[in-house]
């Protein structure tokens, strides 16, 4: 299955030009980073392409399908979307949360099956949330919300998973633990696009990057080559150096005062 291709993405709202003729890919088992100042349109990009919202034009594909002509239930078997803020004041508990992400591989009115179930507990284990399940998904805190999230989405058993700073409410221990599950996601042949606020982040888990700014792609690339000093400097305004890890050797940004 070919990943995700977009093409010359716009979007207007109330007259404004929030996108402006993005073109991207995610090939199958790679996670692209999406990154870019606050207002930079990522949010409104990871919705059209999850096709919660309607582009004013353009086209986004995924495996040879345009998402946005397909019925709600196939696209949802296809793809997963984790929104940056979810709330809800449904008395559910995490792990019946984590069980809705099974609703587009069932019938109407099927009660859940064996393999539903081990799935959702599957779920539950790999963002290791499953000591919550019983807990009613109100009185979690924001970063326990966020996994829970992400773990429905898992149980999605999604194709194309897509996040919107999946790790802005985590510490630190479970951002790299959520990065390092991303990673097992690619490996497994998922197509991952994250936006994520964290340079270092992006440069630790990243194979790609989609560098947005002011509604446009002003950038993409793979992710050791791109970010550049001047790029950071013109995207977000600020002073950086790349470095090297002195154990992963992958790049690191040490950011300075702004210019």
């Amino acid at each position: 299955m070919t990943g995700l291709q977009a093409r010359g993405v716009v979007v207007r709202l109330d007259g404004s030009l929030i996108v402006d003729g993005i073109d991207c890919t995610v090939p199958p088992g790679s996670i692209t980073a999406l990154i870019g100042p606050n207002g930079a349109g990522k949010s409104t990009l990871l919705r059209v392409l999850a096709a919660v919202e309607r582009p004013t034009s353009g086209t986004v594909f995924f495996g040879g399908t345009d998402l946005h002509r397909l019925r709600r239930t196939f696209r949802a078997r296809l793809v997963s979307f984790v929104e940056q803020d979810v709330s809800t004041e449904l008395a559910l508990t995490a792990r019946e949360v984590v069980a809705l992400g099974r609703a587009p591989h069932q019938t109407l009115w099927q009660e859940e099956s064996a393999d539903d179930a081990a799935i959702v507990n599957a779920s539950l284990s790999r963002v290791a949330m499953s000591s919550f399940a019983e807990r009613l998904f109100t009185s979690l805190s924001g970063g326990e919300r966020q996994r829970v999230l992400l773990a429905k989405a898992l149980a999605q058993e999604p194709h194309l998973l897509l996040l919107d700073e999946p790790t802005s409410h985590l510490d630190i221990s479970a951002s790299l633990s959520t990065l390092a599950l991303l990673v097992q996601l690619a490996n497994e042949g998922v197509s991952v696009l994250a936006a994520l606020h964290d340079l270092n982040l992006a440069l630790a888990a990243s194979d790609h990057l989609l560098v947005m700014h002011r509604g446009q792609a002003v950038a993409a690339g793979p992710t050791a080559s791109l970010l550049t000093p001047q790029l950071i400097r013109d995207v977000y305004g600020v002073r950086a150096d790349i470095l090297q890890h002195p154990v992963t050797g992958r790049p690191v940004v040490v950011f300075s005062a702004a210019r």
